[in-house]
């Protein structure tokens, strides 16, 4: 059996791009080829793309008080699912350009719930959905006190309106395990928090 990997981007021809819509976001079409796992070569095909920069999320999470801090806000996305449109997510922000990763988390921190991180432990960088757009989201979990967290934030001018909750380890645990928090980023990071936390309540507070 052949192993993994076998092919790169150099691999793909793209035949013609245009955008095709640019507003807040941005989408492309794209006409390509690449080749096959069989040897021949795949007909020339269209798709659309999502245009969309890369972004910074982070779990804050106290060792000390063993309590996260969660931030709820609307998402259009989760409008007409069987659900609330408000979810429980982690500090986010998109990247600008010549920002580290390092750099949004602690600019998002302050705009978003108040928090300063003094330490930021590098959890993965995923792609959120590789089939149709081009984000990559890079993810963390930063140490924080939470003896003084909670309240609403945002920036006005973005249309923003944060509430910032604080929650036990374990009833964000529970959140997941029940479905209350359903979104991909918080997802990966508090079951990584479930797999490291006695390890960070360790090294956080040596």
């Amino acid at each position: 059996m052949p192993k993994p990997f076998q092919f790169n981007a150099s691999d793909v021809k793209v035949e013609k791009r245009e955008t095709v819509f640019q507003g807040f976001f941005r989408m492309d079409k794209l006409w390509l080829t690449h080749p096959r796992f069989d040897g021949r070569d795949m007909p020339v095909f269209t798709r659309e793309l999502f245009i969309r920069g890369d972004a910074t999320c982070v779990l804050p999470y106290d060792p000390a008080r063993d309590e996260v801090v969660l931030l709820e806000q609307f998402r259009l996305g989760a409008l007409g699912r069987n659900q609330s449109p408000w979810l429980l997510e982690l500090v986010a922000g998109m990247n600008e350009d010549g920002e580290s990763p390092e750099e949004v988390a602690q600019r998002e921190g302050q705009e978003e719930a108040g928090l300063s991180f003094s330490r930021l432990d590098k959890i993965c960088d995923y792609l959120v959905s590789p089939g149709g757009t081009t984000e990559m989201i890079h993810l963390y979990c930063g140490q924080i006190s939470s003896a003084e967290a909670g309240g609403v934030f945002g920036m006005e001018h973005e249309h923003e309106d944060i509430l910032s909750h604080v929650v036990s380890a374990d009833e964000c645990f529970a959140m997941i395990a029940d479905g209350r928090i359903n979104n991909a980023a918080a997802i990966i990071a508090i079951q990584w928090l479930q797999l490291n936390r006695e390890r960070l309540r360790r090294e956080w507070q040596a």
